[in-house]
């Protein structure tokens, strides 16, 4: 059974590192990864640069612990899905919840900048598809509860339902913000695409 992570910030030196993480979204998402420089980012965290490289050395470690942050969110977020006595309808609804939720924040410009960094910096690529793998084992652990099967049927039936699914979900979150008719449009379609996926999931489970 996969482990969902738990949240660490326990202490004021977690605390702050939850700061500096979360002034480096604002930076990242405003400036761009290149073009958000460590003077900027420390800046953007009230700190001096020589005290923002006690926390981070670089901005590959950055976006690495964001990553590590994220996941721990998202190992959240799993959890109800997979205690649920229905994944696929839980899954469904958490979903459009983060689909609404990605597009009224930042989290959408800072993803669009990671993407584009991780395809060409091989470590920032790395975590990226560290997080990928993750939450694909999290969707398959939940298409196997709701199937009946195993965990690894689950993965070799249902890796590429899971992996359409993130790709959606992810490219949602980087449409543009100006046309807010255009977004509508484009969520439904996007909506009906993932309840098709996971209606497919399901009926494939039951035949068994």
């Amino acid at each position: 059974m996969l482990q969902t992570p738990t949240a660490t910030n326990d202490t004021p030196a977690d605390a702050r590192v939850a700061e500096i993480l979360a002034a480096a979204r604002q930076a990242f998402a405003e400036k761009g990864f290149d073009g958000a420089s460590m003077q900027d980012l420390a800046r953007a965290a009230g700190m001096s640069v020589g005290n923002f490289y006690r926390y981070f050395a670089s901005k590959a470690a950055i976006v690495q612990a964001l990553i590590a942050s994220d996941l721990e969110e998202m190992g959240r977020d799993f959890e109800p899905v997979l205690a649920s006595d229905d994944p696929i309808a839980a899954m469904r609804q958490k979903v459009r919840i983060k689909l609404v939720e990605h597009q009224c924040s930042d989290k959408g410009a800072l993803w669009a900048e990671i993407t584009a960094a991780s395809l060409r910096k091989p470590d920032i690529g790395t975590a990226c598809g560290h997080m990928e793998t993750t939450i694909a084992d999290y969707m398959m652990q939940a298409f196997a509860t709701a199937t009946g099967i195993s965990l690894n049927e689950s993965r070799q039936r249902f890796g590429a339902h899971a992996a359409l699914i993130m790709m959606l979900v992810k490219s949602s979150a980087m449409m543009p913000q100006q046309d807010a008719t255009l977004r509508h449009d484009l969520n439904t379609l996007i909506l009906r695409i993932i309840d098709q996926t996971l209606d497919e999931i399901a009926a494939n489970g039951a035949k068994g």
